[in-house]
């Protein structure tokens, strides 16, 4: 599937604002003093192969060279909202520390149905119990190991120190989606 322009990609973050999750996370946000506007969602061409990335300040950049469908985009703009609301709660958030990078990444890939059994099937990874757990410490490890302060065993170690306490943080939601 051909990847997509700037230009389409913009149009496809914009539909994902109409998402039951997505306007769910926006209302949170804007309920814990942090107004998300639309201008906050920027399509670009990105060098990494990422499919997007949040930056405090900055906001939300979805990837065009990197999602294809709808689906896609929709997945990245939940994932960095989810960063977004722990930027926006927690006001000593610092992304150079590896347990508070691996904290954020549990919960966002906990909460964001990435990890989710159908997902992991499509990715190839056929295990019946623990997926999702296993998911998790997976995409965590490879997000900080682009953290160039949580190398190694920094990242492992700073994994394992907060799993419990950030596997089971919830907010914004009730329960884990």
């Amino acid at each position: 599937m051909a990847k997509k322009s700037e230009e389409e990609c913009q149009i496809m973050i914009q539909k994902s604002f109409r998402t039951p999750m997505v306007r769910f996370l926006r209302e949170r946000l804007e309920k814990a003093g942090c107004i998300v506007e639309d201008n906050f969602f920027k399509a670009i061409t990105c060098n990494q192969e990422v499919a997007g990335s949040y930056v405090r300040g900055e906001g939300i950049k979805v990837c065009s060279n990197y999602v294809r469908i709808q689906d896609d985009v929709n997945q990245v703009v939940v994932r960095e909202l989810i960063h977004a609301f722990d930027d926006c709660r927690a006001a000593n958030l610092d992304w150079s520390d590896c347990a508070h990078h691996a904290c954020t990444e549990i919960r966002t890939n906990h909460l964001s149905g990435d990890c989710h059994y159908k997902r992991e099937l499509l990715r190839g990874f056929l295990k019946l119990r623990g997926h999702e757990q296993e998911c998790v410490r997976r995409k965590v490890l490879k997000s900080l190991s682009a953290n160039p302060n949580c190398s190694g065993f920094a990242a492992e170690d700073s994994l394992e120190a907060v799993w419990d306490v950030c596997y089971n943080d919830t907010l914004p939601f009730d329960r884990a989606p």
